[in-house]
């Protein structure tokens, strides 16, 4: 049964709001996050990406970046750009992309859950970006990105959203990429704030969608806090981390697709051969998306292949069968040589988002290389793989729209 708490939220006053928000701080290289600061001088990244306060060679992982980014929030609050809301709260946060609706829950996860298992990860996470975002937030003394949870459907909390939505919101926007941004906030006093606490007391466990890496460093900061404050009671705002949670069928996963570099020594010819080994080949006249699963599209010599994975791949097993562990397990790794698809710098993840063409235009940029178009993990997939403890392959999910930061932050004093 997970706990999410209230809490006392730092948000952006609500006539800067638009301007404050921001993608998350790990979708922007440093080139992108510097001209979205220069072009928005307002947007959250100068907090989130402190280095783009600074000369192109500045170590952006140096003490007085990080600092810096401290320093900026406490100018944004003091210049009124910030409030501080005095009461524990719930806010409900709400996206529309596409014409489709998801809304979710704001509010503050446990630490012992994540620790114990009662917020299931799917992924495993890599150390330099979580030493970068342990230091972010030690530094800042707060957490300034939600971590984007899910739960499985729950009657009750659905109509508390529907409830809360009720009143107009007090945020309401839509950013650069077309998506509306709404955000209502719950009353510390009302019955919908107690009714949250016990609905979420129904439910078995709550699972990371996606910020595998905040969430992890979120934990760790947390237990050096307890370190540091032996005295420590559990109530602490350290014990927790900020995060929205969706119910599960409200999600939208994208594919997330690969491109490699290199053909290991191989002709052209002689891998196609080695994927008959796994799949059946259908070279397409045009760009070949999947339409199922168990199709992957591959691009490479100039043409587009359907690649359909033959009925022996598949065990029952919810890992082994995803569509990802088949390209890792069958193609990646024996034709290829990528063994460590988390380390090999042969190997290039495209978001979904970005749209199939940009894989033509990468393996067009490059001698001997092969990209190959995903069909999306569901959620169903997910959930079940997170159930049995388990992980998936990485980057086997891609999340739109993403989470705004800088919308609501948790202060941890």
């Amino acid at each position: 049964m997970p706990v999410i708490r209230p809490f006392k939220c730092v948000r952006p006053a609500e006539d800067k709001v638009s301007a404050i928000a921001a993608l998350p701080y790990d979708v922007y290289s440093r080139k992108e996050a510097k001209e979205a600061v220069l072009k928005n001088p307002l947007s959250f990244l100068k907090i989130d990406r402190a280095e783009t306060q600074f000369p192109d060679d500045t170590d952006m992982y140096s003490a007085q970046v990080y600092q810096r980014g401290r320093e900026t929030l406490e100018e944004m609050i003091e210049d009124g750009s910030f409030v501080k809301d005095e009461d524990r709260c719930y806010y409900l946060y709400a996206l529309t992309y596409d014409g489709r609706t998801q809304t979710g829950i704001v509010g503050c996860a446990s630490i012992d859950d994540y620790l114990d298992g009662t917020i299931r990860r799917h992924e495993n996470t890599k150390e330099d970006k979580e030493k970068d975002r342990i230091r972010h937030v030690d530094a800042m003394n707060a957490q300034t990105g939600p971590i984007f949870l899910a739960y499985r459907r729950q009657p009750e909390l659905e109509r508390i959203v529907h409830k809360g939505k009720e009143t107009p919101p007090f945020y309401d926007f839509i950013s650069e990429d077309g998506i509306r941004h709404q955000v209502w906030k719950l009353a510390s006093d009302s019955v919908l704030t107690d009714e949250i606490a016990q609905a979420f007391s129904k439910i078995e466990r709550v699972y990371i969608a996606d910020g595998h890496h905040r969430a992890a460093s979120a934990v760790k900061v947390g237990l050096k806090r307890r370190q540091e404050h032996p005295d420590y009671d559990g109530t602490e705002a350290f014990n927790y981390f900020l995060s929205v949670l969706f119910p599960a069928e409200e999600l939208s996963v994208f594919d997330y697709n690969r491109v490699v570099t290199g053909w290991n020594g191989h002709s052209f010819d002689s891998l196609l051969e080695g994927i008959g080994k796994y799949f059946y080949i259908e070279e397409k006249a045009s760009i070949f998306r999947p339409e199922r699963k168990g199709e992957i599209g591959m691009y490479g010599n100039g043409s587009w292949y359907q690649l359909t994975a033959r009925e022996e791949l598949y065990t029952g097993e919810p890992v082994s069968d995803l569509d990802v562990s088949i390209l890792q397990d069958k193609l990646l790794e024996p034709l290829f040589g990528i063994k460590d698809p988390k380390t090999d710098p042969r190997l290039l993840f495209v978001g979904g988002i970005r749209g199939l063409e940009e894989l033509v235009r990468l393996v067009k940029d490059g001698e001997e290389r092969v990209a190959f178009a995903m069909y999306p993990t569901s959620m169903e997939e997910l959930l079940a793989v997170a159930d049995l403890g388990r992980l998936m392959p990485p980057k086997s999910t891609w999340f739109e729209p993403k989470l705004r930061s800088g919308l609501f932050i948790h202060m941890l004093d």
